[in-house]
């Protein structure tokens, strides 16, 4: 009886729970030139209970291989998993309860990419309602400044910009305040 190795799509799912950046190497070498193909493997590619290669990633801290993954054209960095509707932000966020420095360092890069921490689960939770404890005291900062950043559309306050302030009591006196 004849045997079929792994396929792409399991390779990949090991690549990223091994933290195997040499096989991963060699699967986006498989999977050809063609950047929609291989952001089309990396996105569909899931284990039984949904999680892609970015939600196994941020569950095992695979660094490297997840740095290679948001590399990639086209990829999604807020697909939900089967079992709690989790993105690999959700994952991270879990993660970093056990590994503060390298959850935070992971989430931050996560956040530069496009990962949304606005996304609930399926328990009505974002990723920052999922933290416990006071050593993710930066982690709670970088999710609260992600969430901020995007309630305002992607746009940073310009520190520099005059802000106006009224005085409620009289409509004609107004203070114009700047900041450094």
């Amino acid at each position: 009886m004849e045997t079929e190795g792994a396929s792409l799509a399991e390779q990949l799912l090991d690549a990223s729970r091994r933290n195997n950046d040499d096989l991963l190497k060699t699967i986006l070498e498989n999977a050809g030139e063609d950047s929609q193909k291989v952001a089309d493997l990396i996105n569909s590619a899931r284990d039984p209970f949904g999680n892609t290669a970015l939600h196994l990633c941020c569950k095992y801290g695979s660094w490297e291989v997840l740095d290679d993954l948001l590399d990639q054209e086209g990829i999604e960095v807020d697909p939900k998993n089967n079992i709690d509707c989790d993105t690999p932000l959700h994952v991270t966020v879990r993660y970093a309860q056990e590994e503060p420095e390298h959850g935070t360092f992971i989430a931050k890069n996560l956040i530069e990419v496009g990962a949304d921490p606005r996304v609930k689960n399926k328990k009505n939770q974002k990723p920052i309602d999922l933290i416990h404890g006071n050593e993710l005291d930066e982690l709670i900062d970088l999710l609260q400044g992600a969430e901020l950043a995007a309630d305002m559309g992607g746009q940073q306050a310009d520190d520099n910009e005059p802000e106006i302030i009224s005085d409620e009591s009289d409509d004609e006196d107004v203070d114009i305040k700047t900041t450094a």
